[in-house]
């Protein structure tokens, strides 16, 4: 499956990024290609989350968050379109300055019609984008 793992250091404590990163109902505010995005099923520190996205074009999917405040989030997948599977984390290391390590890891399987080159170009070309949109995000609040 296509992966990838990428850090940033967030001028922010870890609780400010941890509260963004689960703050998913309002991830259309700040990720461009995040068009829509519903928590639902709430279940202590587990949540479901419907996303669409526009990325060729429109695709939904739903993942399975686990919450470990304020040091990870890991998800898996329950169902969407083109996809098989998407599973990853993020996970969040306080520095001795103050501020964050966020390390995101991800891994998207796709169906057989879908090129692995595309997919590969959206992991490498999406990633640091989406990372920088965190990183903002955090450091303005």
């Amino acid at each position: 499956m296509p992966g990838a793992t990428r850090s940033v250091i967030i001028d922010a404590p870890a609780d400010r990024v941890f509260d963004i990163i689960v703050d998913y109902d309002r991830y259309a505010e700040f990720l461009p290609e995040v068009k829509e995005a519903r928590s639902a099923d709430r279940r202590g520190n587990e949540v479901d989350v419907h996303y669409g996205i526009d990325l060729v074009k429109r695709i939904h999917y739903t993942l399975h968050m686990v919450e470990e405040r304020p040091r990870s989030v890991r998800w898996s997948f329950v169902r969407g379109e083109l996809m098989r599977d998407n599973k990853g984390s993020w996970t969040l290391e306080p520095t001795p300055d103050g501020k964050t390590r966020a390390t995101y890891t991800i891994e998207v399987g796709v169906g057989p019609l879908v090129p692995r080159s595309i997919v590969n170009a959206l992991v490498d070309q999406s990633l640091p984008k989406m990372l920088e949109a965190f990183k903002k995000r955090a450091e303005k609040r």
